[in-house]
């Protein structure tokens, strides 16, 4: 007699847990995930990239409208603290040389060296992260941890240069009564409650959540 905790449940994408086509079992994430985060990369380098105009985002009153304070009495800050952060030593060059350790640690190549300034290093990294990205989305089990941060720094970058708001968030209810919290580009969600993983069309088709329910 089978018991529905022997039933066989059909592989899901770890990135935005729609379930795996036939031609792409065996893969951590599907092959819409691996384009996304491919996109992404590419957004990021090269003379054109979002990485290089963060430079002209850098002064006051450049990027959008939260570089300048209205009614302020006190004088500027030379820079944008933000779009400095994020092209600074330990901004997107740092972040994305960490995940490219970490996947020469899994294929144990040796570490790879940098060359260059912040911008020759971003587009070295972005590089051999774009070459070994088949790999990863088959391979990596913390593909969708990469993923979703390669979107969110380039989302970053996007926004302090075009000066677009951040997304909106808003709440939604699981069944269960517990409460997430999503964007319009969410890629899934796991409800806190009761531990339910929602792909990212089943997460934004879940109720506005009731004002005062707990998050």
């Amino acid at each position: 007699m089978n018991h529905p905790a022997d039933e066989y449940q059909w592989p899901a994408c770890t990135t935005c847990s729609r379930a795996l086509w036939e031609n792409e079992l065996g893969r951590r994430a599907c092959r819409m995930c691996q384009r996304r985060a491919d996109q992404d990369l590419e957004a990021l380098a090269g003379p054109d990239g979002l990485y290089a105009a963060l430079a002209s985002a850098l002064t006051p009153g450049a990027g959008g409208s939260e570089a300048r304070v209205s009614g302020s009495r006190s004088a500027p800050l030379p820079l944008r603290l933000e779009p400095l952060s994020l092209s600074a030593r330990g901004g997107v060059v740092t972040v994305l040389q960490t995940w490219l350790v970490d996947w020469h640690d899994q294929l144990r190549w040796a570490h790879p060296r940098w060359e260059g300034g912040l911008q020759e290093q971003l587009d070295q990294v972005v590089r051999a992260l774009r070459t070994n990205l088949e790999w990863a989305a088959t391979e990596h089990d913390a593909f969708a941890d990469f993923a979703v941060e390669v979107a969110a720094l380039a989302r970053s970058c996007r926004r302090q240069v075009t000066g677009e708001r951040a997304e909106r968030r808003i709440s939604v209810a699981c069944p269960c009564g517990g409460v997430l919290r999503v964007t319009i580009s969410t890629p899934g969600a796991r409800c806190p409650g009761c531990a339910t993983q929602y792909a990212r069309a089943d997460v934004l088709e879940l109720p506005i959540a009731a004002r005062g329910m707990a998050a």
